[in-house]
């Protein structure tokens, strides 16, 4: 799993942290990624407290507290309901959660996301939350509170300027838009471009309230990439062998 961070005032996003995770043993291993010095040269990105040094190579037999602390805990009364609207079973463990919850708080600018696995044939499939719910319109609100678990939606490119990348959105089978995919899913998409590659997604289950907005809709999304290979670039090497 991979560690991102958005920077507060220029709103940059950097893959800044790896996460190997063999929970038989149980063995966690966090190394920083190129991105982390990318984001410290370009926009003074602080290393985290509990990994001060970038080029350290970090273990542990227990799940480290930056990621833990994004899991809902065992005993607690709401976990099973918190499961529940994820799609996972009660005996799902914490790198599970995570690699669908996405792991944001309203307290810092950090994301956990997977890495994306590709079959032989270059097919992969994955499930996320749908983004950007707390500034959609009245009527996108509207329209998601109306989607039913299996209705197909649409995967879309939307160039607002063209001095940036574009953004991807997620949309209903009639082109209305309600919101867009998580950026570690957009950025791969975007540089995947050139494969002219086709993406099918459909919702997994509509949470109502008392679910947060954060937790409103999850989507599967599948596709193929024959080509681009997810996560490749050099902001997701790790600095320490």
């Amino acid at each position: 799993m991979y560690l991102g961070w958005r920077d507060k005032e220029r709103r940059h996003w950097f893959p800044i942290g790896r996460l190997d995770a063999e929970t038989d043993l149980p063995r966690f291993r966090f190394r920083y990624t190129a991105g982390a010095e990318r984001a410290s040269r370009e926009v003074g990105f602080p290393p985290l407290y509990d990994f001060p040094d970038m080029k350290g190579d970090y273990q542990s037999p227990e799940l480290f507290a930056i990621f833990r602390n994004r899991v809902i805990a065992r005993g607690r009364p709401a976990r099973a309901q918190y499961l529940d609207c994820l799609d996972l079973p009660e005996s799902a463990d914490s790198v599970e959660i995570l690699s669908v919850n996405g792991g944001r708080r309203v307290t810092d600018f950090y994301e956990v996301f997977p890495k994306i696995e590709k079959d032989k044939d270059g097919s992969f499939t994955c499930r996320f939350l749908l983004q950007g719910l707390q500034d959609a319109s009245a009527s996108a609100l509207q329209r998601i509170d109306q989607l039913k678990k299996g209705e197909e939606l649409h995967i879309a490119l939307e160039q607002t300027d063209l001095a940036t990348r574009p953004v991807v959105q997620i949309q209903t089978k009639h082109h209305h838009a309600i919101g867009w995919i998580p950026r570690y899913l957009m950025e791969n998409i975007v540089d995947a471009m050139t494969e002219s590659p086709t993406y099918s997604a459909h919702v997994v289950k509509v949470n109502p309230q008392p679910a947060p907005l954060s937790q409103h809709v999850l989507i599967e999304m599948s596709g193929r990439w024959v080509e681009h290979e997810p996560m490749a670039s050099g902001d997701f090497v790790p600095l320490a062998a």
